[in-house]
């Protein structure tokens, strides 16, 4: 995938935290170590909002929705 190049500002605390982890090896680089970080947040957040989206929905009338036209179609299913 393509690269772009960013520049963005950190605290010393946190840049210092993230010098330490490429000092022992945990990353090959800063570079490599933020984007992780980012792709790693992104994927929470996603995530997040998918329960929350989730948990907006009615069992019982996805239910009926998904089961909805099945018993017709039971009936041309070969039988196991």
């Amino acid at each position: 995938m393509p690269r772009a190049k960013v520049a963005i500002s950190l605290d010393e605390a946190t840049l210092e935290r993230l010098d330490k982890l490429v000092e022992k090896a945990a990353f090959p680089s800063r570079s490599q170590a933020i984007q992780e970080a980012v792709e790693e947040k992104l994927t929470r957040m996603e995530q997040s909002r998918l329960a929350r989206e989730c948990a907006k929905l009615d069992p019982t009338f996805e239910k009926a929705l998904a089961e909805e036209g099945l018993s017709e179609d039971v009936l041309e299913w070969p039988e196991y």
